[in-house]
């Protein structure tokens, strides 16, 4: 697990990250696993809480393994001037720094936006925080959870007859994150319009995690504004578009149908013995379908009530109609597909113990992601990152006793 840097598509970026947990993590994650050479400072007093979230292994998270891949760590205590200057000179050589403290926590350290760019106005600074930057609630904690719930995506989900739920991943979180990763992206490539790494025009991405969920609502708003109609929860339906819902089959098991397309629902309709249905010119297309939904969902579900699911996949399959398991982390680690396209990634720990790690997202054809080594251990990159800044062995030493880094 050696730390040498690959040749991906942004090698030579450098990229500092101050933050915890899981959408500042996980917004250089992505970075890192395209060349960028990640420095994440963690505090000396345990690190990232995220070493120590769900199962462990060697006193470590598994996840951590899988976020903080391709990371080096260096520990340094931000409450201390002397550790904020070392990060201040960290920041001031890299390309992106991502950060996702509360509005006000690095201003309070000298480490703000507005104070770096005066020093180097080709930085870009990727913050990400419950609210933004601006508004009257910038200052409160936000967390995923609540970003999910402000921004939409849990008044939606779950059962018309039952509260709201929650899906069972930080998604809040992770949706920031690929709008931090995107916005990053596009910062880059203005600062290197306008001048390049030196003379470019770096700038402040500004991601609120709930409206990275609001953004993910597609036509709520404009429905809304229109016609008053506010969505509702609609169980395993897509509302609005016919049919795709969840099905169950005689065996116990459940189906996911997507028949939606004009062509697709004709389709399935034959295939389920359904011709009137297929034939019928007020469901060619997806408004009249719509209108109808109830009865065409009740002639799936009869049909599929009827059938185990391997029966029912085989004649989906071969009406050419999209249709699915709802899988297992089980199911996806035996599943051939998976498997042909490099999803899941062989490694080992330094203590020999292998682990299966996801693999990288999205493909690309010239400059494909790699994991170049597992989540650091606590401090591991300290002495190489804060020799390459000039601060000699004693020095370091001085600093490790005193508890700044």
């Amino acid at each position: 697990m050696g730390a040498t840097l690959g040749k991906g598509a942004l090698s030579g970026v450098k990229v500092l990250e101050l933050g915890t947990l899981i959408a500042g993590p996980f917004c250089t994650r992505m970075l890192g696993e395209f060349g960028a050479e990640v420095i994440k400072i963690e505090s000396p007093d345990g690190g990232d809480p995220l070493r120590q979230w769900r199962k462990m292994h060697e006193g470590t998270s598994l996840w951590w393994s899988v976020q903080s891949r391709n990371k080096k760590s260096v520990t340094l205590n931000l409450k201390d001037p002397r550790a904020q200057a070392i990060a201040r000179e960290l920041a001031l050589a890299a390309d992106i720094v991502v950060e996702n403290y509360r509005p006000g926590v690095l201003e309070k350290w000298g480490l703000g936006y507005e104070a770096l760019r005066a020093l180097r106005p080709a930085l870009i600074m990727v913050r990400l925080s419950g609210y933004g930057q601006t508004g009257p609630m910038r200052d409160r904690p936000g967390f995923g959870a609540i970003a999910e719930s402000m921004g939409g995506i849990r008044y939606v989900s779950g059962h018309p007859d039952r509260p709201p739920v929650r899906i069972g991943i930080s998604i809040g979180d992770s949706l920031a994150a690929l709008h931090g990763a995107l916005g990053a992206l596009v910062a880059l490539r203005h600062r290197d319009q306008t001048g390049g790494r030196a003379e470019g025009q770096g700038q402040m991405v500004d991601v609120a995690l709930y409206e990275a969920v609001f953004n993910m609502m597609e036509s709520m708003v404009p429905e809304y504004d229109l016609y008053g109609i506010v969505r509702e929860r609609t169980g395993g339906a897509l509302p609005g578009i016919v049919p795709s819902n969840t099905y169950a089959c005689a065996d116990g098991q459940s189906l996911v149908i997507a028949g939606n397309g004009d062509a697709i629902f004709k389709r399935l309709m034959a295939a389920i013995g359904r011709d009137d249905l297929a034939e019928d010119a007020s469901l060619a297309r997806n408004d009249g379908r719509a209108r109808r939904a109830g009865e065409i969902d009740a002639a799936i579900g009869s049909w599929t009530a009827g059938l185990g699911a391997d029966a029912a996949l085989a004649m989906l399959e071969a009406a050419d109609v999209p249709a699915s398991r709802i899988y297992s982390v089980a199911d996806m680690r035996h599943d051939p597909q998976f498997a042909a396209r490099g999803m899941f990634e062989e490694h080992h720990f330094a203590d020999g113990q292998p682990v299966t790690l996801p693999g990288v997202v999205p493909k690309l054809s010239e400059t494909p992601g790699e994991t170049r080594w597992l989540g650091p251990g606590l401090g591991e990159h300290t002495d190489e990152v804060l020799a390459a800044l000039g601060i000699d062995a004693a020095t370091r030493a001085a600093l490790k006793a005193e508890g700044v880094v």
